[in-house]
């Protein structure tokens, strides 16, 4: 995108100060929903960026998603750093989720206390679950993705090099009904890869799929449940660069194809995670309360953008701080958990 996006000297929308809802024991506070929608001025359609307040305006959010809970704050176990990433619901509904600031990985029983898994963890950012049970974790300090026991505790390298290089940054991830792992990697140095979209392969065999600069910074990524769509976030802060979700043909040997939009973010905050319910709804962790010292504006409102698979918005439930960053779904029971700053979020997701 060559042309500059518009400036505006305020937000189109006023952010609404969370209140308290209540307070149990477990340390679970419930926050409302939806904002009024303010009107915008109309984008320019040459620049191909939807008109960001008309995308909130009539979202039926409540079908969708229920009020947000605070269920953990990794405050609470003395973090001076925070900044959580990488839920990943275990097969019992234990939460998984990383502090990427503080090298740690916690785990969250639904109605118990937040606990301490690992330490050191390398700067583990996006987790995810195998059928097997065994936590897979991007570990962006080390420039590996790894495959830990739960109950042996052994890790595993899955990957760290690609053509003798090693990989930058391993930051989200996704198998297919195949058991073909996608995984996506940050900018590091020239003596390492470059931001890319990798598969690695049952047999151990790694594929470059995607890299700059056909792809900007590939974030988080989902497959549809009938294996044959391959979601990507792209979330460059800088001007004129990716910030969307693509949709690419995907076949069984993992190859993808005929790659298109399907939700432009820009000029806002693109989505950072995302995860895919097994209906087929996209559930995005996108937006920002405030600006940052970015081109991104407040165009994306923060929260879980609820999409569906033709790329049309059905709702939308406001997260309470910035930064939102990723979340994951527990079909079998009917939650959305999100990480957010130091806390991990939970919400009702309707069928």
């Amino acid at each position: 995108m060559s042309r500059a996006h518009l400036h505006r000297s305020r937000p189109l929308w006023s952010r609404r100060r969370f209140q308290l809802q209540g307070l149990s024991a477990l340390g679970a506070a419930v926050f409302g929903s939806l904002l009024p929608a303010a009107r915008a001025e109309a984008a320019d359609e040459a620049t191909g960026v939807a008109d960001g307040a008309e995308r909130y305006v009539g979202l039926e959010t409540d079908k969708h998603l229920g009020p947000v809970e605070v269920v953990a704050d990794v405050a609470s176990m003395g973090d001076e750093q925070t900044f959580t990433e990488g839920p990943a619901v275990a097969p019992d509904g234990t939460v998984y989720f990383t502090n990427v600031a503080a090298e740690k990985i916690y785990r969250w029983r639904g109605g118990g206390k937040l606990e301490l898994f690992r330490e050191r963890t390398n700067k583990a950012n996006g987790l995810l679950f195998d059928p097997r049970g065994r936590l897979l974790v991007c570990e962006g300090g080390a420039g590996c993705v790894t495959r830990l026991d739960l109950e042996s505790g052994k890790r595993e390298v899955l990957a760290d090099a690609f053509e003798g290089k090693p990989l930058a940054a391993p930051n989200d991830l996704v198998l297919t009904k195949h058991g073909q792992l996608f995984f996506s990697s940050r900018p590091g140095s020239e003596q390492t890869n470059p931001n890319a979209v990798y598969r690695l392969d049952p047999d151990g065999t790694l594929h470059q799929l995607l890299k700059s600069p056909e792809v900007h910074m590939p974030n988080g990524m989902g497959v549809s449940p009938d294996g044959r769509t391959f979601y990507l976030i792209e979330a460059h802060p800088d001007e004129g660069r990716h910030r969307d979700v693509r949709a690419f043909a995907l076949d069984d040997r993992g190859q993808l194809s005929q790659q298109r939009v399907l939700v432009n973010f820009y000029p806002g905050r693109s989505g950072d995670g995302m995860c895919v319910a097994r209906d087929g709804r996209l559930l995005i962790a996108a937006g920002l309360h405030a600006r940052r010292n970015t081109s991104e504006t407040l165009d994306t409102r923060p929260g879980i953008h609820v999409i569906s698979p033709q790329g049309v918005w059905l709702g939308w439930r406001e997260t309470p701080e910035d930064t939102l960053t990723n979340c994951a779904v527990d079909d079998q029971r009917g939650w959305l958990y999100a990480t957010c700053r130091g806390k991990l979020l939970r919400m009702k997701l309707h069928s």
